[in-house]
């Protein structure tokens, strides 16, 4: 039996592939596993009762019951979801758009498979298009979801060095370039996995640069305001005609629910929904059914912004606090953490690669990710790339902490001390 080049392409080996399994294994474990590799939400009480509450609501409907599984959704998705949705995005930030402007998808990775390779791969005219990374590090999941290879070019960031043990990235603008192979511009805002959150300024000069092309800016929102507003900076949440603005019902604490959310022009939205069509023939009524009132009501917003963003910033202190305990003594920096709930940890001249330190890590029963993964388009040579490792802070206090501990202490045998 032999599989077609698409079938040999989707079905190696992938960073996320193995992240993935990684979690299914430790799951199915018999022995304890510190899961700081994974990027599942925290599983906090009061979001639980919220969620608990609003799906009793409509399993007592008879009617809303049947929306949300006896029936086919449109190819957009639940229609009476995106009027909420438009409606709060119009209300809150004064956007310019309706239900047309919004498709429902079967996950936000599915919704960027579908956005890539619209705008990235083999053209109609016979040219090739990739997508543009502005900043890498990015998410692990953009890496290996082009139908055909080379899909992304990447840019290295700007580093700079902060007190603390802290650093941050910045888009190097100086160095960044648009040519004709650019398809689509793409950033994540905060990034997974570092947990940057690109300025105001630097979305600003994106949009620009982008609208100069002719080509969108793709903004991956998936943990960013207005839901699940996992973010501690003060930023704007901005969109045009020429944006493409990504979100999530995942990172609220559903990621089972696989419900993506592409707000972008009618011409977008329209492809969207044909692909879905063909796909999937629809979407996923469950995610949409289940919380339209809590969009509708404000609900939403108002637990996002009381109980999860809260509840992350206070995480990413305690693992931070951790951190700098464990690691006394060791060269290391952390990126500055500013949304998201992840850690992303730096080891100049780390004498063994990251992937090296995951492996050992992972015999010691703690998963974390390789940073080797969230470089797609990057190809060149680039030391940095093989120094970081991604942990998440989402696990219950002990989890992390132990984790923690156990990282600093192979970290300390890899260098000698």
């Amino acid at each position: 039996m032999k599989f077609s080049a698409f079938g040999e392409r989707f079905t190696r080996s992938t960073g996320a592939l193995q992240l993935m399994d990684d979690l299914g294994a430790a799951l199915d474990s018999e022995e304890p596993v510190l899961m700081l590799g994974g990027g599942n939400p925290a599983r906090i009480p009061q979001v639980e009762q919220f969620f608990r509450e609003e799906l009793e609501s409509v399993v007592a409907d008879d009617r809303e019951l049947g929306r949300l599984a006896f029936n086919y959704s449109p190819s957009g998705g639940d229609r009476r979801f995106r009027r909420e949705l438009a409606s709060m995005f119009k209300n809150r930030f004064g956007w310019p758009i309706t239900a047309d402007n919004i498709a429902l998808t079967s996950g936000s990775q599915n919704a960027f498979f579908m956005l890539f390779n619209l705008f990235g791969g083999q053209m109609a005219d016979g040219s090739r298009r990739q997508i543009l990374l502005p900043l890498a590090p990015e998410y692990i999941g953009y890496n290996d979801v082009g139908i055909g290879e080379k899909l992304f070019t990447a840019n290295r960031p700007r580093i700079e060095l902060l007190d603390d043990n802290l650093f941050k990235y910045f888009v190097d603008l100086d160095n960044l370039e648009v040519g004709p192979e650019i398809g689509a511009l793409c950033v994540s805002r905060p990034t997974n996995p570092t947990g940057n959150v690109l300025t105001d300024e630097e979305i600003d000069a994106l949009s620009d640069l982008a609208r100069r092309n002719d080509v969108p800016l793709i903004v991956d929102n998936a943990y960013g305001a207005p839901f699940p507003n996992i973010i501690d900076r003060k930023v704007t949440t901005a969109w045009n005609e020429n944006t493409v603005l990504c979100l999530s019902l995942s990172k609220l604490g559903i990621p089972a629910v696989r419900t993506g959310i592409v707000v972008a022009s009618e011409e977008i939205v329209a492809g969207i929904s044909a692909m879905n069509a063909t796909l999937h023939l629809a979407v996923s009524s469950v995610g949409p059914v289940w919380l339209h009132r809590a969009v509708r009501s404000g609900r939403l917003i108002d637990i996002s912004n009381s109980v999860i963003r809260p509840y992350y910033r206070d995480s990413a202190e305690r693992a931070l606090g951790w951190v700098r305990e464990y690691f006394q003594g060791v060269d290391y920096h952390v990126h500055r953490p500013e949304g998201a709930f992840f850690l992303w940890l730096w080891f100049p001249d780390l004498p063994i690669s990251s992937n090296e330190l995951y492996e050992r890590l992972k015999q010691k029963g703690v998963l974390v990710v390789s940073g080797h993964h969230f470089f797609p388009g990057l190809d060149e040579e680039w030391q940095h790339k093989l120094e970081c490792i991604r942990i998440s802070h989402a696990q219950k206090p002990d989890i992390v902490r132990e984790g923690i501990a156990v990282i600093a202490q192979e970290v300390r045998e890899a260098y000698g001390l």
